[in-house]
């Protein structure tokens, strides 16, 4: 597998600070070992209105500079929302971030069924309102309904992505799915070839090592995109411990799920990115929210983190 950054991890909604210029982005990610970029598809970073193909190539050109991949894209899009004017702008969204997509050189772009999104409160990132919205927004309607409509959207994107040669990558995120049957049930009823799957373990709820391998079995070949996150420390031996905050609070340790994840990576052949996130509720030091330094050293010790995970499965 290689090792990607996602462009998320610094786009200045986490962390106090401004977000990194995708060109300095890649040159961050260069600087700390990455092998390519995945661009998040809202400003600053990749909304399509900012990025014509001009634009595009000369990002190419600097990547190509750089040695650094331009991997993929990543869409924000919800195609559960009840209304249909909001379903039909988000289809041209998406099949906007597709023909990006394509002119970046890129051909694998990451989609959801549905998506609550992020807000900005009293100058912080939070999940929590727009989460909150969502089932009273959605009380009325069934999920075969909701189903039906992220279908129907997925069908028409599908023949985007055709037209310019990227394969949608539909992630195991909630709300709508729950896990990878799910994604792999909408894969099978889309029915194109460039509808395919990311599957990322830390959205399983069951992180054992048999229901890894499980899922990883299940989506076999159509595997073409994966995420990592979390924060990462290095011990007095000099290895690295990577664990989840949850809420502000220091949860699980990552590195025994990682560990069988990229193993049964290995036993299906798959041999695409894995690409690093910092996207969650930093922590505050004396009142306030950790600043840029902290993506910098998160997305450092990611990078060698996982590294050393690739490597210790290749025996």
């Amino acid at each position: 597998m290689k090792v990607g950054l996602y462009s998320i991890t610094y786009l200045g909604l986490w962390y106090r600070g401004e977000a990194l210029t995708l060109p300095d982005l890649i040159w961050k990610a260069k600087e700390l070992g990455y092998d390519g970029i995945e661009i998040d598809g809202k400003r600053p970073h990749g909304n399509p209105l900012d990025w014509p193909k001009s634009r595009c190539r000369e990002l190419q050109s600097i990547a190509s500079e750089a040695g650094i991949e331009i991997m993929g894209v990543a869409a924000n899009n919800d195609f559960a929302n009840p209304a249909p004017e909001v379903r039909e702008a988000q289809i041209c969204h998406v099949r906007e971030l597709i023909r990006m997509t394509a002119d970046l050189g890129a051909d694998k772009l990451r989609v959801f069924l549905s998506w609550w999104g992020v807000s900005r409160h009293q100058g912080r990132a939070t999940y929590a309102i727009t989460e909150s919205c969502w089932p009273v927004v959605h009380e009325a309607f069934s999920e075969e309904e909701m189903w039906g409509w992220c279908r129907e959207a997925l069908v028409e994107c599908a023949q985007y992505g055709r037209e310019h040669g990227v394969t949608l990558a539909l992630q195991n995120h909630p709300p709508l799915i729950k896990d990878h049957c799910d994604v792999l049930r909408m894969v099978k009823e889309v029915g194109s070839p460039h509808l395919h799957v990311c599957l990322d373990v830390p959205l399983m709820k069951d992180k054992s090592a048999a229901a890894i391998e499980m899922a990883a079995q299940a989506v076999g070949t159509r595997q073409v995109m994966s995420h990592f996150g979390g924060e990462f420390e290095r011990l007095p031996d000099g290895t690295i411990r990577g664990y989840e905050r949850n809420d502000g609070v220091v949860g699980q340790d990552t590195r025994q799920y990682y560990t069988d994840f990229a193993r049964a990576m290995r036993q299906i052949k798959y041999h695409g990115y894995i690409s690093y996130e910092l996207c969650h509720q930093l922590p505050e030091v004396n009142g306030e929210t950790v600043g840029i330094e902290f993506a910098h050293k998160n997305a450092g010790l990611a990078a060698e983190f996982m590294r050393a995970i690739i490597k210790e499965t290749a025996v």
